[in-house]
């Protein structure tokens, strides 16, 4: 919105400004932040007075956990409503690359909002049934990839580009269309499974979002991209200000959940900032690299995968509780010691995979 005051600039010098995808990116990320800060209280007492006893406490996981009892979940809608405003006001609303983010962020979060609802008001773990939630997940990313492709050049909109080479390029044809779903899919529900202490889930996020603006800024770039020697794709630029947005919302967000946390992400967060980053992840033709920096978010998936196929076959777990991080609460670290130590761990796999940009 405030992006077309750059079209002034020629009569308004001072104009000019709007018109700098790395201004709107740091407005953005302030924005966003100021908008959760003043608004989270409100929020978090308004969720409070409605739910009750909150989100249901796993009966077998940590006892150290049952003294969050109590604690408010749902507080997805804080970061999506400061993402909301700061991408508005500061993104290019006449990219469809930035709609497309929109979409699969609003409909994630609707669709973690719908199951956060059910366990609440059932005071149960289960939730939404899990074949229509992933039928509605992957009809709205069927959809964003399919845009994706629309927004795309020839048959580069539907390859697939492999990191650390620049030449070699997988036309998948419209199967592109079914991978970037998964992606996107896979994005948002490993997040969900990630977001099960104060703090783990949001940082990694924000950490990621950081890495996929540079991507988004440097992707949309002519120049900067011949000189990374990666592949160029017009407008991506674009979603900086949205990656921005995220990092402002998020740091709000941490304000209100550090530990002991006052409110949780719940699915409605979760699901959307995950299925945010696939999304970018898919516009920028990063789909490999996520799997890298994104690799804590991997790991845990991967620990719940591996527990529930594993017990099936010989009736023994391989951790002594999944999600990954419970299985180290198990062997007697702390809550504060798990999240720091796996922020380190998304911090080193952002690095590893912003690497990718110049090993070419």
């Amino acid at each position: 919105m405030i992006a077309y005051l750059g079209q002034f600039g020629a009569e308004f010098p001072i104009f000019n400004v709007f018109r700098y995808i790395t201004f709107r990116t740091g407005a953005a990320m302030i924005t966003g932040f100021i908008v959760v800060f003043l608004f989270g209280p409100a929020i978090i007492a308004n969720l409070r007075i409605r739910q009750g006893k909150g989100q249901p406490i796993r009966a077998d996981g940590p006892q150290t956990h049952f003294k969050k009892a109590g604690t408010p979940t749902m507080g997805g809608l804080m970061i999506i409503s400061g993402f909301l405003v700061a991408t508005l006001l500061w993104s290019d609303l006449s990219n469809l690359y930035v709609w497309t983010v929109l979409m699969v962020t609003v409909g994630f979060g609707a669709i973690g909002f719908y199951d956060d609802y059910l366990k609440v008001t059932k005071q149960s773990h289960k939730g939404f049934s899990g074949k229509s939630r992933l039928a509605l997940e992957f009809l709205i990313a069927g959809t964003a990839a399919t845009m994706i492709v629309y927004a795309g050049t020839g048959s580069f909109a539907s390859s697939l580009a492999f990191p650390f080479v620049k030449a070699v390029l997988l036309d998948l044809g419209w199967f592109y269309v079914v991978f970037g779903a998964f992606v996107m899919v896979g994005a948002g529900n490993a997040v969900n499974l990630t977001d099960g202490l104060d703090g783990l889930a949001i940082v990694p996020i924000m950490i990621a979002a950081a890495a996929f603006g540079l991507i988004a800024y440097v992707a949309g770039n002519v120049n900067f991209s011949t000189y990374l020697q990666i592949h160029y794709v017009a407008g991506t630029g674009e979603l900086a200000p949205l990656c921005g947005a995220v990092i402002g919302a998020g740091l709000g967000f941490l304000w209100f959940n550090a530990p002991p946390a006052a409110i949780f992400m719940g699915d409605t967060g979760s699901l959307a900032m995950g299925g945010m980053v696939g999304t970018i992840a898919v516009a920028t033709k990063h789909e490999l690299v996520l799997a890298i920096i994104g690799g804590l978010f991997v790991i845990e998936a991967l620990s719940v995968i591996i527990q529930v196929g594993w017990f099936k076959l010989t009736g023994r777990r391989v951790f002594l509780m999944a999600p990954i991080h419970h299985h180290f609460e198990k062997l007697g670290w702390t809550e504060s010691q798990v999240v720091v130590r796996f922020w380190i761990i998304a911090f080193m796999l952002a690095f590893v995979g912003l690497s990718t940009l110049k090993l070419r």
